[in-house]
């Protein structure tokens, strides 16, 4: 994917400005200015902490389409400031697959509609935007997908959600809710992700070896979607006796409630150290107030460790009671206490769950289960389209 920044010293993009001609090139830094201003007035109403708004028109316009080589079946995923949609959408015709890891694709710019559901008629008015305009960037944006989008047949376009959540989402949008869609949950290697020893696992991370552990494992622990707040107030509750501790990962060491054992891991990149935190763990605790099908989930089950967390998104999906872990309402922190307290109070209950996490990770999200779920798929599409 290639990122245009004014001034940009990037050397792909140097490479870029070199290998398209200087009109061509031209042509581009146009589009991207054009793109920006659009943004640019929005900038004072805006809240800094949310996450991305993306238009769906990209610097490159229809270049990248144009240089796609022909193909039997087209599988979209994140397509951000990669492909012009409308381009995009006008030059292909051969049947697609769009997997939808946000709800961008059926919103007119949010990747996350902060239960806004504007989404289900013509955006407009956006919260994230900080607009009170019907007519704004958001709505723009919509009605740029609207008209790309009716061209296309509900049979040459199948839509994959992750998660039950997700694909109610597609079907109540008015932009995506007349194609057809499939529910696939990502898959991940099992073989990678597995149990470890736990003595072993905490030996390896610097873990005490004593007592009850939770882990919390974000890219950034300050982004409020994935609830940490709601965790810490949830701690604040327990009593020294409850003899537990906290072990988190992601960018960012957060303060924690006094007396509170903590050991912060800051970032790891690496799925086998990664899977190791998993099994030091007596308990995975994720507190997102919403979430599509988070791999953190999928990981810990692959890896033996039951999960606390609220209901929402795509964490039932996967986090079942009594057999995987336990659900508490979004945002009701004194339940998700009482979820981790009572899980880590019944150790042969627990250790009955670790076994049944690991069944559920092999059977249903591994990657030999999501190949063929996807393979069955195009097959059913092509079949369609001959």
């Amino acid at each position: 994917m290639l990122v245009l920044r004014r001034g940009s010293e990037d050397p792909h993009v140097q490479q870029a400005a070199l290998s398209m001609g200087p009109l061509a090139w031209m042509r581009r830094v146009l589009r991207e200015r054009r793109i920006a201003r659009d943004f640019d007035r929005y900038r004072a109403t805006r809240q800094a902490d949310l996450v991305v708004f993306s238009d769906d028109r990209a610097p490159s316009a229809g270049e990248n389409a144009a240089l796609l080589a022909p193909c039997d079946v087209i599988n979209l995923h994140w397509v951000r400031k990669f492909i012009d949609l409308s381009a995009f959408l006008a030059a292909n015709r051969a049947p697609m697959v769009w997997t939808l890891h946000d709800m961008n694709p059926f919103t007119g710019g949010c990747h996350n509609d902060e239960q806004c559901g504007r989404f289900r008629e013509r955006c407009g008015r956006c919260p994230q935007l900080g607009s009170n305009d019907d007519a704004d960037l958001s709505r723009q944006i919509w009605q740029r997908k609207q008209s790309a989008l009716e061209r296309i047949e509900p049979r040459r376009l199948r839509i994959v959600a992750l998660c039950r959540w997700m694909a109610k989402a597609v079907e109540s949008s008015s932009l995506l809710g007349r194609f057809p869609v499939s529910i696939i949950p990502n898959g991940l290697d099992t073989e990678v992700f597995a149990p470890r020893e736990r003595a072993g696992a905490r030996s390896q991370l610097g873990l005490p070896a004593q007592g009850r552990l939770l882990l919390f494992v974000a890219e950034s622990l300050r982004n409020k979607w994935k609830g940490f707040t709601h965790l810490l107030e949830a701690l604040r509750g327990l009593k020294p006796t409850d003899n537990i501790g906290l072990a988190s990962i992601g960018r960012g060491r957060p303060e924690t409630p006094p007396g509170l054992p903590h050991h912060h891991l800051g970032e790891i990149h690496d799925d086998r150290l990664l899977a190791a935190a998993y099994s030091a763990a007596d308990l995975f605790v994720i507190p997102s107030v919403q979430d599509n099908l988070p791999n953190t989930v999928m990981e810990s089950l692959a890896c033996g460790t039951p999960v606390a967390g609220f209901d929402t998104g795509g964490i039932p999906d996967m986090v079942r009671p009594g057999l995987t872990g336990a659900l508490a309402p979004v945002g009701d922190s004194a339940a998700l206490r009482k979820s981790i307290t009572t899980l880590l109070a019944d150790a042969p209950a627990l250790a009955k769950m670790s076994a049944h996490c690991r069944e559920v990770a092999v059977k249903e999200y591994a990657l030999e289960v999501q190949t063929r779920r996807y393979t069955a798929l195009y097959d059913e599409l092509l079949a369609a389209n001959s």
